[in-house]
């Protein structure tokens, strides 16, 4: 990776400069020196603790780091979000970990290539990012997050951290009422309305991103394949739905009262009933936003 001295240093740093490069493993107030440089926070012109201590005290480190521990990717990818401003997408300005500010920065090929997040950082490769982010997003990126998002939007992002997170048996679609989150195969306890401890698992994840999208009221509706009778189907469906529910306001998402619930039994059918795959399709329940800040 071939680099020349960046416009953005002064001449007085030239050799704390090349010290930086000449660096495999960066320390964490190596990284706060230069990324704090870069960005034009004044600060004293040295690599000495000033810029660690000052990033420490704002929670762009972690607040237990010591200046001579070797930052991380993800860790440098915090820094270097808080430090220039940008503000990223829902799930970031949420939760504002490292975990999500890396995921940004690859997002926005500021990481390049597959990475460990938990990999040391060279003074070559993190001068490379901040190069990346002044002379190719800054002006842009200080302005993201600031708008309302679509619901195609916010469709996309729930999409995309529903990958990234791995939970399968969930697709995600605009519809009429607003955004739904449809949750196939759900599984329940044989014969009742608990649910399973695998589902349980996938409800906090999506109750995580439902508080990242700030809903301000859901419906949730239960749906069944064939068995029983259309009795049964429509009570079985009421009661999964309710644990559903339930379940969420037990994790703090919404209050009851902002929750509706329906059952549908097996008159909603969305595949068919005479296969094993099309059942499995058919039980589901289906989440839908309908109102978000």
């Amino acid at each position: 990776m071939a680099l020349t001295t960046p416009i953005f240093l002064s001449a007085q740093t030239a050799s704390a400069l090349e010290e930086l490069l000449d660096s495999h493993t960066l320390s964490m107030h190596q990284a706060a020196w230069l990324v704090l440089e870069a960005a034009n926070i004044p600060l004293m012109h040295e690599v000495n603790t000033d810029a660690f201590g000052y990033a420490v005290s704002q929670r762009w480190l972690p607040v237990n780091a010591r200046p001579g521990d070797p930052i991380r990717l993800d860790q440098s990818s915090l820094l270097m979000m808080r430090a220039f401003g940008i503000k990223g997408g829902m799930f970031y300005r949420l939760i504002g970990s490292p975990r999500y500010a890396y995921r940004e920065l690859t997002y926005l090929n500021v990481i390049q290539g597959r990475a460990d997040p938990a990999m040391a950082v060279s003074g070559e490769l993190l001068l490379f990012m901040v190069g990346r982010i002044l002379s190719e997003f800054v002006d842009e990126l200080s302005y993201m997050g600031t708008e309302l998002l679509t619901h195609e939007e916010v469709a996309e992002e729930i999409r995309t951290e529903l990958e990234a997170i791995e939970v399968s048996n969930v697709t995600v679609e605009v519809v009429e009422e607003g955004i739904m989150l449809s949750i196939s195969d759900i599984q329940f306890e044989a014969d009742s309305a608990i649910l399973m401890s695998s589902e349980l698992e996938k409800l906090r994840e999506i109750a995580r991103i439902l508080l990242a999208v700030r809903v301000r009221s859901l419906q949730i509706a239960g749906h069944t394949a064939m068995a029983g009778t259309p009795e049964e189907r429509l009570q079985t469906s009421l009661e999964r739905a309710l644990a559903v529910k339930d379940f969420l306001v037990s994790l703090g998402v919404l209050g009851e009262g902002a929750i509706s619930v329906i059952g549908y039994g097996a008159e909603r059918p969305i595949s068919d009933n005479d296969t094993p795959r099309g059942m499995s399709i058919n039980r589901r329940v289906e989440i839908i936003i309908l109102e978000r800040d």
